[in-house]
């Protein structure tokens, strides 16, 4: 099960990285986040480097990349553009 309210942060802009999912409309990818969570970064560091992230921007991520595996629909996703 997705959680509908932390999803409703991944928007997807056709203008803004070729229509990949963004946190809020930034120019911050949900796959540079996720990268960096990968690559062992801490959050705090995250949160420190991108200072318009909120925690829980990072945790709209996770949940974006569980419901893509767990083939939950994404409609809590806005796509723009």
């Amino acid at each position: 099960m997705i959680d509908e309210t932390l999803l409703g942060r991944i928007t997807a802009n056709t203008d803004i990285f070729g229509g990949k999912p963004i946190v809020r409309g930034m120019r911050i990818s949900v796959e540079l986040i996720l990268s960096l969570l990968a690559q062992g970064e801490a959050a705090e560091t995250i949160l420190a480097d991108y200072p318009d992230l909120e925690p829980d921007d990072l945790r709209a991520c996770l949940a974006y990349a569980h419901a893509v595996i767990a083939n939950d629909k994404l409609d809590s996703v806005r796509v723009m553009g």
